[in-house]
């Protein structure tokens, strides 16, 4: 055994370790991202009352909310130093760099935005939208962080995260939009469009969450959609579809609105708290079953190293290990006796590992097919929002409906629409 191909297979191994650790790493801030994100979406709901009442409403919890806020901007942005700015390894991935970048530079807008909502500069709907822009932009890096994920076990948890933090957001915006057309006592039918679309996004991101989660978790997934703030949410949700240009005459309805979506925001940051918790588990023990088996394959190459040399021809004569194509196999009449035992062990190692990185392969290729359809979609809708100077609420409605019309998924209209019009623009 040539002692450099002993080293080639343990650099192997550690250069496995050390995208664990960066993976590791990662998960960490998708946890501060998640609990940003959590605390953004209670400032724009506080915010939102706050503006609608003339600052009468929500001025002292508004304070608090800022300061939870603040708190954990300022751990996430220390924890991004740290990974990607100091760190000893610097990031290769640029695409994720770029979406942290956009990110905090919406947080710099922050305190702008603030001072805005303070001062009655801004409407409600615009500090809604401005803040929804801020948190889909932090959703974004954490769908880029799932992307480069190089475990597939890590990459399901870090899927189902990110589907339920959008689900979660699309629930933050149907309560903003709510709280909206209760407290004004009309309910207009542009907005009862737009709060149908957000369940049915919901229902989407839902779904997706579920096929990725675990058995415990969408046990606990179904008992949050069966508590009482749930089923009354459901009755205002009825009510307000039956109210499209008709005056409404309890505008106070408002705030049991806003306190039973608020309660089920609750529920699902509960569980994705649990979430986090099972993904930085996960993680550590990851990173600790590749290190032990980095020292067994130290322990048993010090052991083949004793021993005299022999032959290798059990690499050149398995057809399970790639070649060329087309070129004969030698019967299985070889008398594999004749190749001594120490080779053989060290090609037992050589192809564990070889299998090892096969799987993970096939595996991380099919996890990652809800991320690849999750993007497709952003871009049309990206696209459809630039080519028809639409809303993106239109956009994501025109591939829906165009879904249900061909009976197929959104990620199948998303990618005929890119295409579409990816050749309208080379034709102009």
């Amino acid at each position: 055994m040539n002692p450099s191909t002993a080293q080639f297979l343990l650099a192997a191994k550690q250069a496995e370790i050390k995208a664990l650790l960066q993976l590791s790493a990662s998960c960490q801030l998708v946890t501060g991202i998640s609990e940003l994100v959590h605390q953004l979406q209670r400032e724009r709901g506080i915010s939102n009352i706050f503006l609608a009442s003339g600052c009468e409403l929500f001025a002292r919890q508004r304070q608090q909310q800022l300061q939870h806020s603040t708190s954990a901007e300022l751990q996430l942005r220390t924890a991004l130093e740290q990974q990607y700015i100091h760190a000893l390894q610097p990031c290769n991935s640029s695409r994720l760099l770029s979406d942290i970048c956009l990110a905090l530079q919406g947080m710099d807008h922050l305190p702008a935005l603030r001072e805005q909502i303070q001062q009655q500069k801004i409407t409600p709907l615009q500090a809604t939208e401005a803040y929804s822009r801020l948190i889909a932009a932090w959703l974004a890096v954490v769908l880029e962080s799932a992307d480069l994920a190089c475990d597939a076990s890590i990459t399901r948890v870090l899927v189902a995260l990110f589907n339920l933090l959008q689900t979660k957001e699309y629930a933050g915006q149907e309560r903003a939009w709510g709280a909206m057309g209760f407290a004004s006592g009309k309910v207009s039918t542009e907005l009862a469009e737009r709060l149908l679309l957000l369940q049915q996004a919901q229902q989407h991101s839902a779904a997706v969450f579920l096929e990725f989660a675990s058995s415990a978790q969408q046990q606990q997934w179904q008992q949050l959609e069966q508590s009482v703030a749930a089923k009354q949410l459901q009755q205002l949700r009825t009510m307000l579809q039956q109210l499209p240009g008709t005056t409404m005459l309890v505008p106070a309805v408002s705030d049991l609105w806003y306190q039973f979506a608020t309660d089920r925001m609750d529920a699902m940051h509960q569980l994705m708290a649990l979430l986090t918790a099972d993904l930085q588990q996960l993680t550590s023990a990851t990173v600790t079953a590749a290190q032990q088996q980095l020292q067994q394959h130290r322990h048993k190459l010090t052991e083949l190293t004793a021993l005299p040399g022999s032959s290798g021809l059990t690499l050149l004569i398995d057809p399970s290990m790639p070649g060329l194509y087309g070129a004969s196999v030698l019967p299985q009449t070889t008398n594999e006796h004749s190749i001594k035992a120490p080779s053989r062990s060290f090609y037992q190692l050589l192809s564990e590992q070889a299998q090892h990185i096969r799987q993970m392969h096939t595996e991380l290729t099919d996890v990652r097919r809800a991320i690849g359809e999750q993007k497709l979609t952003n871009r049309a809708k990206l696209l459809l929002m630039q080519y028809k100077k639409i809303t993106e609420e239109q956009a994501y409605r025109q591939l829906q409906q165009s879904a249900m019309q061909q009976q197929c998924k959104i990620a199948d209209v998303a990618a005929a629409v890119v295409n579409a019009l990816h050749k309208a623009k080379e034709q102009n």
